[in-house]
């Protein structure tokens, strides 16, 4: 059985895994989405603005109509790069909205703004699962995410044995993993979190792979 990567920035295929490659649209590649292998395609926060919103959220669409499309985003809210988090809402909600059109699950970028998330979560009423990516934070904000319905997925934080995120994935079973843009091979990732575990790294794919199944992606 592979590895399932559910979020990575990195280009190359990675051996005997199967890696979501998170791409953000902008003008130059538009006409470059790949067809074939798992992505992930949405307006960064960092790079999202809202004069141009309209535009990319009708390419968004069609792109992401795309059997190949896994999940809708990166998207998310950062308080430290991008636009005004007000403004950040307004592009989240638009891809947030489209992710219940299709179906398709949402991969979150969040920065300071767990508090936003929430609230943006319960106002929309969202139905479909909404992953937080990279989670590196407490124990106590992760528990409170699960309680709303959040699901975290786990990177390098891991690899640091007292972090929040070691900690926490130890209690939990409904959780992913990935490499975002770090050098560490998923293999490291996965055998960090199969020894926090205490299972074999076979036995944590298969667990990956159920909850992946679970979320009833459309395509």
């Amino acid at each position: 059985m592979d590895f399932l990567d559910l979020h990575t920035h990195k280009t190359a295929e990675q051996q005997g895994a199967i890696s979501i490659q998170s791409l953000s649209l902008t003008s130059d590649i538009f006409l470059a989405m790949p067809k074939k292998k798992p992505i992930s395609v949405g307006l960064h926060p960092w790079f999202a603005r809202l004069e141009t919103l309209e535009l990319q959220m009708r390419y968004l669409e069609v792109v992401g109509k795309q059997a190949n499309v896994k999940l809708i985003g990166e998207c998310g809210l950062d308080k430290l790069r991008g636009e005004n988090v007000n403004n950040q809402l307004l592009i989240l909600t638009e891809q947030i909205k489209l992710a219940q059109r299709l179906n398709k699950p949402l991969i979150l970028h969040c920065v300071k703004c767990f508090s936003e998330l929430i609230a943006l979560k319960d106002k929309l009423q969202v139905k479909v699962p909404m992953i937080i990516h990279g989670f590196n934070k407490n124990e106590v904000l992760g528990k409170q995410l699960l309680s709303k319905g959040f699901l975290l997925s786990f990177g390098t934080a891991i690899l640091k044995k007292d972090s929040g995120a070691a900690k926490l994935i130890q209690e939990i079973d409904n959780f992913f993993l990935e490499t975002d843009d770090s050098a560490t091979s998923i293999l490291e990732i996965y055998e960090t979190a199969a020894n926090l575990k205490k299972c074999t790294v076979d036995e944590l794919k298969a667990c990956i792979f159920a909850n992946w199944k679970k979320l009833n992606l459309k395509n």
